[in-house]
C-alpha cells in the first residue's frame, strides 16, 4: 500500500509540521490559510510536510499559532424538536461563556454528509458530533486526526471522548413498571436506526425484560407526526397491544394524537409512554409517563468536555454518562400497589 493512502497518524500537530518544514508555526498558518506573505518555496516545503506527516489542519493548531481561538463546530441531525433545542441551549451557553462561537451543521436533507463534515472541521478548533449523524469512517478520520472530538449520544469510541445519557437501566425500570400494571402484550415505537445509539440502548434494556412480549415498530422519523402515523397503524390493527413505550415524548405525543383518534382512551385502552420529559410531556393529556434526561446539561457537558480538549491538545479522551430519571405520570395508568416509581 503507498505510505500516503495510509491512515494519518494520530497527534500529528502544527508544531511537527513547522518543525519538518524548518519554519515557524506561523509560517505554517498563513501557508495553510492562504493568507499573508509566504514564499513560493517556503509554502511548497510545508505543504510537502503537511503531505508527509499526513496532517489534517484542525484549526485548533493554527488558531494557536496565530494567537486567537476560532469557532467549535458542532454537527446534528437535525434541529427542530424540542430535544435538538434544549441540547444546543445548554451548548451555545457554555461556549458563549468560555468566550468560543458555534458553527452549526445540520445534515438532514443534506447532500455529501462526509465532504460538509470534513470542510466544517477544517475550520474549527474542535468539533462536536451528534449520535450516528457522521459516518464511523469519517470519525475515524477525524480522531486520527488530531482534532479535539466530542461525540454526544455515542457509545464510548477509542480515541475520543464521548459523552451520553443513561438509557439502559430507566428503560428496564420502566418496562418492570409497566409489567407491574398487569400488562403483557407490548409495543417499542421507534424502532432503532442505528446499532448503538440512545434509542437501540432503550430497546435493548426493555427487551431485556419483556422479552419476546414486545414488538418493535418503526415509524419514519422521531417526530409528533411520525409517531401518529405509525401509531394509527399499530392500533388500528387486529393485535393492538396493551401498552406502547416509545422511543421519545414526541413519538409518544403522536402516539397519543393516534389513540384519541380511533376512541381509544388512555390508558384504559392503551398505556403510553415517552422519553426525554419535554415540556409538552407534562401538559399532554393524560400527563406522560416518561424518562427524564438532562438535555440542556448534556450539551453543557460536551461544549466544556470540547473546551477542556482544545486546551489541552492531547488531553486523554475518556467517556460519561449522564443520570436519568423515570417519571411516572398517568398515560400509563395508576400506580400499582405495594410497588416502587424506580
Amino acid at each position: 500500500m503507498d505510505g500516503r493512502d495510509a491512515p494519518a497518524p494520530a497527534g500529528v500537530t502544527i508544531y511537527e509540521v513547522a518543525q519538518r518544514a524548518g519554519v515557524s508555526i506561523a509560517t505554517v498558518s498563513r501557508a495553510l490559510r492562504g493568507t499573508g506573505p509566504v514564499a513560493d518555496a517556503t509554502r511548497e516545503k510545508v505543504m510537502r510536510a503537511v503531505e508527509e506527516l499526513r496532517f489534517t489542519p484542525s484549526r485548533a493548531g493554527v488558531s494557536l499559532a496565530e494567537g486567537r481561538h476560532a469557532a467549535n463546530g458542532i454537527v446534528f441531525p437535525n434541529l427542530s424538536g424540542p430535544y435538538f433545542a434544549e441540547v444546543l441551549i445548554g451548548y451555545e451557553e457554555v461556549a458563549s461563556e468560555l468566550g468560543r462561537s458555534v458553527v452549526i451543521l445540520s445534515t438532514k436533507g443534506r447532500g455529501a454528509v462526509r465532504d460538509l463534515v470534513r470542510e466544517l472541521a477544517g475550520r474549527v478548533d474542535g468539533l462536536a458530533v451528534f449520535g450516528s449523524t457522521v459516518p464511523g469512517d469519517v470519525v475515524d478520520e477525524l480522531v486520527a486526526s488530531g482534532l479535539p472530538l466530542v461525540l454526544i449520544s455515542h457509545a464510548g469510541r477509542p480515541g475520543a471522548m464521548t459523552l451520553r445519557s443513561e438509557n439502559a437501566a430507566p428503560a428496564r425500570a420502566l418496562a418492570a413498571h409497566l409489567l407491574g400494571h398487569g400488562h403483557r402484550a407490548f409495543a417499542f415505537l421507534g424502532a432503532p436506526y442505528a446499532t448503538g445509539d440512545d434509542v437501540d440502548e432503550r430497546w435493548q434494556g426493555v427487551r431485556g425484560v419483556l422479552g419476546g412480549a414486545v414488538e418493535p415498530v418503526a415509524t419514519a422519523e422521531y417526530t409528533v407526526e411520525a409517531g401518529y402515523e405509525a401509531a394509527l397503524r399499530l392500533l388500528g390493527g387486529r393485535r393492538r397491544p396493551e401498552a406502547v413505550i416509545c422511543s421519545d415524548d414526541e413519538v409518544a405525543l403522536g402516539a397519543i394524537l393516534a389513540a384519541e383518534h380511533l376512541g381509544l382512551p388512555v390508558p384504559h385502552e392503551v398505556a403510553l409512554t415517552g422519553w426525554d420529559d419535554i415540556m409538552a410531556a407534562r401538559h399532554a393529556r393524560p400527563a406522560l409517563t416518561t424518562v427524564r434526561q438532562p438535555m440542556r446539561e448534556l450539551g453543557a457537558q460536551a461544549a466544556r468536555a470540547l473546551d477542556r480538549l482544545i486546551a489541552g491538545g492531547r488531553a486523554e479522551p475518556g467517556h460519561r454518562t449522564l443520570d436519568t430519571e423515570l417519571i411516572i405520570r398517568g398515560s400509563c395508568g395508576p400506580h400499582p400497589p405495594g410497588r416502587s416509581l424506580s
